[in-house]
């Protein structure tokens, strides 16, 4: 089995001042084909201790990656640490310094000397294209293992792990072990009730299941070998056991919305409690917020005794109202917060209208609330234009009231 270590350098990354996004991310990548992740550490801006850990990781893996640290600062020594690592010294790659000088020329720019840092690689080492930034990457091989040294910001790391690595390994390692991920987005159900309707699944040899919960939802992931035969009949049991809590596969649940979207379909959005939130997450996918015909953000003033049926009244006046600026075929509306930790949606589409009135069994800061009643309204919208039954079961949630009109 291949051994496969991940170094990710900077104080910023080991003081936790901002997240490793991309160690997480690699390491997905990797398990899908085939170079499943053994061990993953984390080195601050320190000369001694990286290039001592690149050595340690050397004698012991067959593949590293180091992340960071190749910026024209100060405090980015990955390059010298490696060169001290293999006992070489450094030396300009002047076809870099050509790549960097044409980058800052195409934006009319003269290269500043500081640069000029990017472009010393240790001894020997093979340089790897950076078309994104001025931080090239390079490879070379000690000890043991191949390492790779790739740039910290994450879109540049993204295209050189995707592009040149990826294919280099490939090449390089012979591996049949490569998987394919099947991803379902759930809402509703907990962990724990997701893993007792689990208990029945039987898991055919090289298939796994991997959880991840990030609020409001929990995503599955069946990993699976390249055209197994058994997979299908697993993924249908696993369809058949989430029900109707899936809000997306193999996508999340406004991609869904967009695929499932008619298409001359329009959507306005008229918001309380959800402060803003549901129409701000519409802007992640361009597709869906470019269906918004309107919106609006009213001030969320606690009702001491609203109901379902004024709720009706309100997104009947709310539909006519904004009907007048721009017609749309489906409105989302989410009412005022109710004392008692509650609150109000509506759907309002062609075949009719959704309210209902729920309220939370537990506490949530403002943020996560705004967030799950945002989600809980894009899900009334899902699952009509998947014909389910709009009021969806929330273990999290009561139902206090609802309505169809």
């Amino acid at each position: 089995m291949l051994s496969v270590v991940m170094i990710s350098t900077g104080e910023e990354v080991l003081y936790g001042d901002i997240t490793d996004t991309n160690a997480a991310w690699l390491s997905a990548q990797f398990f899908e084909q085939g170079f499943a992740m053994t061990r993953r550490v984390t080195v601050g801006d320190n000369y001694e201790a990286l290039a001592k850990e690149i050595e340690i990781c050397s004698l012991s893996a067959d593949i590293v990656i180091v992340n960071g640290g190749l910026g024209p600062t100060s405090d980015d020594l990955t390059a010298a640490s490696a060169a001290m690592a293999a006992n070489v010294g450094l030396e300009q790659s002047d076809a870099w310094v050509d790549e960097m000088t044409a980058k800052y020329k195409q934006v009319g720019r003269v290269m500043p000397i500081a640069n000029l840092k990017q472009a010393m690689l240790p001894e020997g080492a093979e340089l790897i294209d950076n078309p994104v930034g001025t931080a090239c990457g390079f490879m070379m091989q000690l000890n043991r293992a191949w390492l790779f040294f790739t740039p910290g910001v994450p879109s540049e790391f993204k295209v050189m792990v995707k592009d040149k690595i990826l294919p280099r390994l490939q090449t390089m390692f012979d591996v049949t072990d490569r998987k394919v991920c099947h991803r379902f987005y759930t809402y509703g159900l907990s962990e724990s009730s997701i893993s007792d309707l689990f208990q029945s699944l039987v898991l055919p040899d090289g298939c796994c299941l991997g959880y991840r919960s990030s609020l409001p939802f929990i995503e599955i992931k069946l990993f699976a070998p390249q055209d197994d035969s058994q997979a299908p009949v697993l993924l249908s049991k696993m369809v058949e056991l989430l029900g109707d809590n899936i809000v997306g596969e193999n996508c999340d649940l406004l991609n869904t919305i967009a695929n499932l979207l008619p298409k001359d379909a329009t959507l306005a959005l008229s918001e309380q409690s959800s402060g803003g939130f549901a129409i701000n997450w519409l802007q992640d996918v361009p597709s869906l917020s470019a269906r918004l015909a309107v919106s609006e953000v009213m001030a969320d003033n606690i009702d001491d005794h609203a109901c379902a049926e004024e709720l009706s009244t309100l997104i009947a006046l709310r539909a006519q109202r904004l009907h007048l600026h721009a017609p749309a075929t489906y409105l989302l509306t989410t009412g005022p917060s109710v004392t008692g930790d509650g609150f109000m949606l509506g759907l309002t589409t062609p075949d009719g209208c959704w309210c209902q009135q729920l309220i939370f069994k537990r506490q949530y800061n403002n943020y996560d609330r705004r967030w799950i009643i945002s989600t809980i309204l894009f899900d009334m919208l899902r699952r009509h234009l998947q014909g389910k039954n709009v009021f969806g079961g929330y273990e999290s949630l009561d139902r206090i009231a609802s309505e169809y009109l």
